[in-house]
């Protein structure tokens, strides 16, 4: 079995947008000190970026 066709390309995409959804939601529901401007886990200031 070749490698390019194990993975779809469907369940790819799906799988990005869901870690992209999680993070939305993480930077929503969590506190500023855990994913905010500064936060531990996941931090937004854009300075940092």
């Amino acid at each position: 079995m070749d490698f390019s066709t194990f993975f779809a390309f469907d369940a790819i995409a799906v799988a990005f947008l869901g870690c992209v959804a999680f993070r939305e939601v993480a930077i929503i529901a969590l506190p500023d000190s855990i994913a905010g401007p500064g936060g531990w886990f996941i931090d937004t200031d854009p300075q940092n970026a």
